[in-house]
């Protein structure tokens, strides 16, 4: 009986994931026409057509929609077993440092199941503002730090790009008669500049109905109905909802967030950027 090659499974799990074999091929690091040759394989293994023609892009199959779940348990169980074997002999600490987006939305499960494996290694957590955490990681505070990307940096691990969205509640904007009232973490901020651009050239009117210096406060402000925001969709639920398309908001930019690993970095940080950078991508929403 033929086995399936994990690294196809990645490959084909990440065209699931996306939708789309170009954003696939970004995930992977592969060109789009290795991704092709790759789904090739796996179909010849498999014995079935996994993707179809659909408009001008492509869909999953019965047979590529019934893969799904059997590859994300073999990889999932490849991933431990290789985290169990070396977890095991990894003591020390790693100090991580990462932005209130993924503090609740990813990261919970992922460091999770560092600890699991590695129950040896101390982890230290810094949840806080991208400008505070870069700032760490600079001055050598930090072996990882995941945090708003600002310019391309020869230590990224990996960089995660999700979509911006307005944020918030109708009956919000419905009270504001045309004005766009805002909720905006305070200055520096990639959203809160993002937002006020968008607007802008849109010609929309605006006002700043609501600042916080943290996440919380923010989405506090969004669930009392005082303002609408600009986020991804990790903070989408539990009161805040997305506005896709309503009340003619314009169309905001791609969200861009950097892992950075130390140079030097412990084998053990390393297995955590890898995981991050694996794992992460699927938790968005």
């Amino acid at each position: 009986m033929e086995t399936i090659d994990p690294e196809l499974l990645r490959t084909f799990l990440a065209f699931a994931d996306t939708g789309s074999l170009t954003r696939a091929a970004a995930i992977v690091g592969r060109s789009p026409s290795a991704i092709t040759a790759q789904m090739q394989r796996l179909e010849a293994v498999v014995g079935d057509t996994l993707l179809e023609q659909a408009g001008r892009g492509r869909s999953l199959t019965p047979t590529g929609e019934a893969l799904v779940g059997h590859a994300r348990r073999i990889i999932a169980a490849h991933r431990e077993a290789l985290l169990s074997l070396k977890g095991a002999r990894a003591d020390g600490r790693i100090a991580l440092g990462c932005t209130q987006d993924f503090a609740e939305s990813g990261l919970p499960d992922i460091l999770r199941l560092f600890a699991d494996t590695h129950p040896r290694l101390r982890l230290d957590l810094r949840i806080g503002r991208s400008a505070e955490l870069a700032g760490a990681f600079e001055r050598g505070e930090l072996d990882l730090a995941l945090t708003m990307r600002s310019s391309a940096s020869p230590d990224e691990r990996t960089v995660l790009r999700e979509p911006m969205l307005w944020l918030g509640a109708a009956e919000c904007l419905k009270r504001a008669g045309g004005e766009v009232p805002l909720a905006l973490l305070d200055a520096p901020c990639g959203f809160r500049h993002a937002a006020i651009a968008a607007l802008d050239g849109a010609g929309r009117r605006y006002r700043i109905a609501a600042s916080s210096a943290s996440l919380s406060g923010l989405a506090a402000a969004v669930k009392a109905g005082i303002a609408v925001t600009a986020r991804t969709a990790r903070m989408a639920g539990d009161g805040i909802a997305r506005l896709d398309g309503a009340f003619d908001l314009p169309a905001l930019p791609e969200a861009e967030f950097a892992l950075r690993l130390r140079p030097g970095a412990t084998s053990a940080a390393t297995d955590l950027a890898d995981l991050l950078a694996e794992m992460l991508p699927e938790t968005g929403v």
